[in-house]
């Protein structure tokens, strides 16, 4: 269970990781145009957009950091449970937006924070750093 964490967790550090550098680096035009789905960008200001790009820089290195330097690995559960509800406010946006032809998109967003729940729940009670 411990390596099942590990390659869940790893996997979503990259891809969260990924996306927040590119809400921080390119401009809230250029970041609407990389793909489809990210029309909820009209709905907030740039610096809005710079500030989660940074929350996920932030979590992504939260799922994995504490753990490897062995500093504080209680926040990597703590870091799942940010982009629980992280993702939880991405859902109510395009809920609010009713932006219902991206479906698949929001599967993807559901399996993700799927995943997300899982590390958390899997570092607080299956297996847990320094237990």
């Amino acid at each position: 269970m411990n390596t099942t964490l590990w390659v869940v967790a790893g996997l979503l550090a990259i891809g969260y990781l990924g996306g927040g550098l590119a809400m921080l680096l390119l401009s809230k035009e250029r970041f609407r145009a990389i793909g489809a789905g990210q029309h909820y960008v009209d709905s907030f200001d740039a610096g809005f957009i710079k500030a989660l790009g940074v929350v996920k820089i932030l979590a992504a290195a939260g799922l994995v950091l504490p753990a490897v330097l062995d500093i504080a690995p209680v926040l990597v559960p703590l870091a799942a449970l940010g982009l629980v509800l992280l993702m939880t406010g991405a859902a109510t946006v395009r809920i609010m937006r009713r932006e219902w032809r991206i479906v698949p998109a929001d599967l993807f967003f559901l399996a993700l924070v799927a995943f997300v729940a899982f590390v958390a729940w899997g570092r607080f009670s299956l297996a847990p750093f320094g237990g």
